[in-house]
């Protein structure tokens, strides 16, 4: 190898520490980056004139960048759209990225809703996700995600549902039972809220009423204020039935005498109300899941009815399956959509695209999209954001090491240099 080759080595020692460097400045320049992976320079050596078997070295080149997809540690937020990825796997993205449209890859959770209810990257990016339907699946098609802004409409109460006990011990009032005087001419009552049509709740009372052994009466009552051409202050028994139980406590029958059908003012008429008391011995049932006759106190373990009245979205949540869900002022929370999660063959073969985003490559292959949480793509955590997984002072040393290695290959240049004023010298 000549002298004036020696120099040159010497320079590709220089070219290839300074872009090291600048990897390592990088990797610096974003240590608090959200969703940032770091990346090393790849160092090969280059070849020159071939001497017999032996290749003579002519210096060294950085071959590549690799990018390092370790998980950077999560950071705890409070705020319900931050999220990040427990696992492999990246959030999905779609718009335009420096002219660029398409869909774009990025471990940085850091979203928000916009104006519309879309729910967007930072840029202005849409996260993509699928969008649930009305029986509570969720569509195959990947879309981005839009959370409704306007209010929920009401859902009317269809179901009511009871579980108590009647005290086996009571005896049928005298008189029986009267509507006007519920309260004196029945054993038990307790008091329901419903829903009608237009989101207004209604008080219903239910009267249970003893006509003999193992024998019971219901009457459900409403007060004449909130029933269609009623009058306030006078009650409307609206519907009921009886119960049979057997001399072990147990339910044996229920007949509904009269279905609730109640005229709500202003509401749909004839609103439809099932009343759930349990399952009889006579149908299969156990007979204690419900209504029972024991030598108990009567009252009541739980009851409930569905239905809601209107209420205005207050926030969202997501689940670790990527599953969001708004949370509204009425107390409901319905399903809105599902995050999609892609997955590649090689992370390592994603196209850096800036804004903390990568784009698919042939070396990364096309991304596989799904839930998070299955094939192996990472769960989800709400509140919380993934960290730049940039180790600064294991940087500070490759910072030297470069340094060092940057003088190392400018002292070959100027003691090539020297040699060959030596050389020069000679002819004196």
């Amino acid at each position: 190898m000549s002298i004036v080759s020696t120099m040159y080595t010497g320079v590709s020692g220089l070219t290839a520490e300074g872009d090291a460097l600048g990897v390592v400045g990088d990797n610096i320049a974003n240590s608090n980056t959200v969703g940032f992976k770091s990346q090393r320079a790849v160092f090969e050596d280059m070849l020159g004139r071939s001497m017999s078997a032996v290749g003579a070295g002519a210096g060294v080149r950085m071959s590549s960048v690799q990018q390092l997809f370790t998980e950077g540690a999560l950071t705890s937020t409070g705020v319900s759209t931050d999220l990040s990825i427990g696992g492999d796997g990246f959030f999905v993205v779609s718009g335009a990225v420096n002219g660029t449209q398409g869909s774009f890859y990025s471990r940085a959770g850091q979203f928000n809703l916009n104006a519309k209810g879309a729910l967007v990257n930072p840029q202005g990016l849409a996260v993509q996700g699928y969008m649930a339907n009305k029986d509570g699946t969720f569509s195959p098609a990947v879309t981005g995600i839009t959370v409704p802004v306007a209010s929920l409409a009401p859902q009317a109460t269809t179901k009511m549902s009871m579980v108590a006990n009647l005290d086996s011990s009571a005896t049928p009032p005298n008189p029986p039972f009267d509507v006007t005087k519920a309260a004196a001419t029945s054993n038990f009552s307790t008091a329901m809220s419903v829903t009608d049509s237009l989101g207004k709740n209604h008080n219903l009372n239910v009267y249970f009423e003893n006509t003999g052994a193992g024998q019971w009466n219901y009457h459900v009552v409403s007060d004449g204020a909130d029933l269609a051409g009623g009058t306030a202050g006078v009650p409307q028994e609206i519907g009921g039935g009886s119960f049979q139980f057997g001399s072990d406590g147990t339910l044996t029958s229920n007949t509904v005498g009269t279905p609730i059908a109640a005229n709500f003012v202003n509401a749909t008429a004839g609103q439809a109300i099932a009343l759930n008391f349990g399952s009889t011995t006579a149908g299969g049932g156990s007979g204690t899941d419900g209504m029972t006759q024991f030598a108990a106190p009567s009252s009541v373990s739980s009851q409930g009815a569905d239905g809601y009245s209107s209420g205005d979205l207050t926030g969202v949540s997501i689940d670790g399956n990527g599953v969001v869900t708004g949370n509204y002022s009425n107390g409901q929370k319905m399903g809105i959509a599902k995050l999609a999660v892609a997955k590649f063959n090689s992370n390592e073969g994603l196209s850096r695209a800036g804004e903390n985003l990568w784009s698919a490559s042939v070396g990364s292959g096309a991304a596989a999209l799904g839930s998070a949480g299955v094939g192996g793509r990472g769960s989800t955590t709400s509140g919380t954001l993934e960290g730049s997984n940039v180790d600064i002072a294991s940087q500070m040393v490759e910072l030297l090491s470069h340094q060092r290695a940057f003088q190392a290959n400018s002292k070959t240049i100027t003691t090539a240099d020297e040699m060959m004023q030596e050389l020069v010298n000679l002819k004196r």
